[in-house]
């Protein structure tokens, strides 16, 4: 293999101190193509090393612009040995701050990772300049866990010309009572560029094995260990033995079908196509019996047995239903002695069975994100279809918004939680190899945990985006929830992700009036939410409609920002709608707004010292709200709602 580093990486915050990379060992702990896509290890100069798009790192709704350049580009490596440090097509895309001078010199371009404390890494950096091809038209400063790691950043400067590649390696030593890596960057302000902007094209981050040679995470309490060892230790005996009897018997069962299951590393979503095989129908689709299962579907994930299902549930006790939704009943359950989980069970007259079980336990096995429910295992034992998640404290939006008894949410609890939502579908849309559409978003299709973070749930009626370059949507039969509907998608049978934006859009009208999106009860042009609500909004009568627990407590201009986001969602065409990213900024801002309200007209931190003319990465979002003030006296509101500068779009070339 060949050497890759032979040379010292520079101690952040000690600038004449180098650590010696070639001294131990070494785990890649994240690998990035940013700005880019997946790249496949078959495409890896050959090393087989895998590169992920970076897009679920990317700290916050500034997540910039991602390029990609031309096919006929031509990567001019500086020598045969720097060809093995990241493949051409890395170099090819990027991922900047914009075009807009004064809104790039209030925010920072970050990104995050979750790391072990008590271990040194080494973040390696990967630049090629693309477009500029002159000292000081692109100057930056990297920061790492809020210290400067280099000032004054200057690829061609570097490099003396474009198109050439460099890498730059930095080492941090992160505390054991830290697990949270930063990497960001920000325009040089003491070198005055031709251009207030930054530029990465790859990322990786490595560990550094100690002194004694370990790259194992801290050990667990020894005071725990002995609890669990006096009170578990022969269950566990057991446990081993069994896990091990499950795994030959699910290997051998692969094997038998001349199957296999690829696992990615747990430390990196897993991205690829949706490939959900139903090898037979029975019943017109519903809930049948597990032999119609895709066995390679099944094996994704941890497998119940219908006893253990029975057991957590107490014989499905009526007592313990939490939901009722088109797949069947939603039970609060235990499993293995105290983790409380959610466990749907298939009803047989259901609209919706084996495929859809198939593509929920596909999708949610192959996508991990903050807002996005997590599936635990699945049971398909005696012709049942049983899914586990990880349980929701706090239970559906819905159920928080009316005729449930439950304490209302205050104005602020419900932007974050329509945030939360939106980084979630924002995730589906740009986070994987191809667009992810939900097809079904709506209140009850969006869960809180006990520490009132929004998770999107059900993914049994998601889509894959179109996977053809230049294919706009995917041509497939109307599924969803009325009221929720995209009409572009229901009159056209044409599905892309705006279809999800405009299911948003009415989202955001129930969060904020407090009523369903279909209420048969009510006069006929009321009866739609979403028509309703875009008839008060165009007459400038929203006030009249908004949920009465909410009046006085909305900073007006929050209010309005919010509106109008829900507005363009609701737009008749889909190519009339904002992207998911455009829809999460507009929140993140509206809900900068109320804060500032709230704070009798104060930024949030106002008061507090600074002094330092780093811009840390958790002011990052404020400073995007002032860069806003900064440039409006220069463009009209209409002229920043669609600049590129706010715009989180993702080219599908960039995906």
């Amino acid at each position: 293999m060949p050497n890759i580093f032979a040379d010292p990486a520079t101690m952040v915050g000690f600038a004449d101190q180098t650590v010696d990379t070639a001294a131990g060992s070494m785990q890649t702990m994240y690998r990035l193509n940013v700005g880019g896509s997946y790249i496949a290890a078959a495409n890896d100069s050959g090393l087989s090393r895998e590169w992920y798009a970076d897009t679920p790192y990317v700290y916050g709704a500034a997540v910039g612009v991602t390029y990609q350049a031309d096919d006929k580009v031509q990567v001019k490596y500086p020598s045969p040995e720097a060809e093995y440090a990241a493949p051409a097509s890395l170099y090819l895309t990027s991922r900047t701050m914009g075009p807009n001078p004064k809104v790039n010199q209030n925010y920072n371009l970050t990104w995050v990772f979750e790391v072990d404390g008590n271990f040194t890494y080494v973040v390696r950096l990967h630049f090629c300049e693309l477009l500029n091809t002159k000292v000081n038209q692109r100057a930056f400063d990297i920061y790492i866990n809020n210290k400067t790691a280099l000032a004054d950043a200057d690829v061609i400067g570097w490099t003396s010309e474009k198109d050439v590649p460099v890498y730059k390696d930095y080492a941090t030593f992160m505390p054991d009572d830290t697990k949270i890596l930063w990497i960001a960057l920000h325009p040089s302000m003491s070198m005055k560029p031709e251009f207030y902007d930054a530029i990465l094209n790859g990322l990786e981050v490595f560990k550094m094995s100690d002194s004694s040679g370990n790259l194992a995470g801290p050990n667990p309490d020894p005071s725990k260990m002995l609890l669990e060892a006096e009170i578990l230790g022969v269950t566990q005996a057991f446990g081993i033995v069994a896990a091990i009897c499950v795994v030959a018997y699910q290997s051998k069962k692969r094997r038998a079908l001349g199957t296999s299951v690829s696992h990615s590393s747990g430390w990196l979503p897993v991205y690829g196509n949706s490939h959900t095989n139903t090898t037979s129908k029975s019943s017109g689709g519903k809930s049948s019996a597990a032999a119609l299962l895709n066995p390679n579907i099944t094996a994704m994930c941890r497998h119940f047995s219908f006893p253990e299902i029975k057991s957590a549930t107490k014989n499905f006790d009526e007592s313990l239903v939490i939901g009722v939704g088109g797949f069947g009943k939603v039970y609060r359950g235990v499993v293995d002695g105290d983790t409380k989980v959610a466990i749907k069970r298939s009803n047989p007259s259901s609209e919706q069975g084996v495929l859809e079980f198939q593509t929920e336990i596909e999708m949610l096995s192959k996508l991990r994100h903050k807002h996005l429910v997590s599936l635990i295992g699945c049971c398909e034992d005696d012709g049942e279809m049983i899914l586990v998640y990880d349980y929701m404290a706090h239970g559906t939006l819905r159920e928080h918004l009316y005729k449930s008894g439950k304490p209302p949410l205050s104005w602020r609890q419900r932007l974050e939680i329509t945030i939360g939502a939106a980084r979630g579908l924002h995730y589906l849309h740009t986070g994987a190899k191809y667009t992810i559409i939900h097809r079904d978003v709506k209140t009850t299709n969006i869960l809180v945990d006990e520490k009132w973070v929004a998770k999107v749930s059900d993914f049994g009626l998601s889509k894959t985006g179109p996977t053809v370059k230049n294919q706009t949507h995917v041509s497939t039969m109307v599924k969803g929830s009325f009221g929720y509907l995209d009409p572009e998608y229901f009159r056209r049978q044409q599905l892309t992700e705006k279809s999800d934006v405009y299911s948003f859009g009415v989202v955001l009208f129930e969060v904020l009036c407090a009523r369903p999106a279909l209420n048969p009860g009510l006069p006929r042009e009321q009866v739609s939410l979403a028509d309703h609500a875009l008839s008060c909004q165009r007459k400038g009568a929203l006030q009249d409609i908004i949920d009465p627990l909410l009046k006085g407590k909305i900073a007006p201009d929050c209010l309005k920002k919010y509106s109008e986001t829900a507005e363009k969602c609701l737009a008749d065409h889909g190519a009339d709608r904002p992207s998911m990213g455009d829809v999460l900024w507009n929140l993140e801002f509206a809900l900068q707004m109320q804060d500032t309200f709230e704070n009798g007209g104060k930024p949030e931190g106002a008061d507090s010292a600074s002094g330092s003319s780093t811009v840390s990465a958790a002011d990052s979002m404020a400073a995007s709200a002032a860069a806003l003030e900064l440039i409006s006296e220069d463009m009209d509101e209409e002229d920043i709602a669609n600049s590129v500068v706010f715009s989180q779009l993702v080219h599908p070339t960039g995906r």
